[in-house]
């Protein structure tokens, strides 16, 4: 038991000290993002009447912009990775809502050549 401990303390030292830990903006600028992606789930309640295209398109841009620079970044920033490749799945979705009430993507019967 008293290995296992040894070693567990050991590991949380090594986080809580590495590049990407809690003494960094490397941790906590993502934690912070986690709200985006709680948000857009939560909105996953609300009609799609509500959503705004603009907004859901430039989150989706945003997340987008911030996977690459998460993934660019030295040190890997795996968790803002995780964060914006979650909130870029939450609002494709909620723009893919937007999309169906607007009428973009019904399916439309093809013209018959006469």
């Amino acid at each position: 038991m008293y290995l296992a401990g040894k070693v567990a303390m050991s590991a949380f030292r090594a986080f809580w000290n590495s590049p990407v830990g809690p003494k960094t903006t490397h941790f906590w600028g993502p934690v912070a993002n986690w709200g985006f992606v709680v948000a857009g789930l939560v909105d996953m309640n609300k009609p799609p009447e509500m959503i705004s295209g603009n907004m859901t398109a430039a989150m989706c841009v945003y997340s987008g912009l911030f996977m690459r620079f998460a993934w660019m970044v030295k040190p890997r920033n795996y968790l803002l990775l995780a964060c914006h490749a979650s909130n870029e799945s939450v609002q494709l979705y909620q723009l893919s809502r937007w999309a169906r009430a607007q009428g973009f993507l019904d399916k439309k019967e093809p013209e018959v050549q006469q």
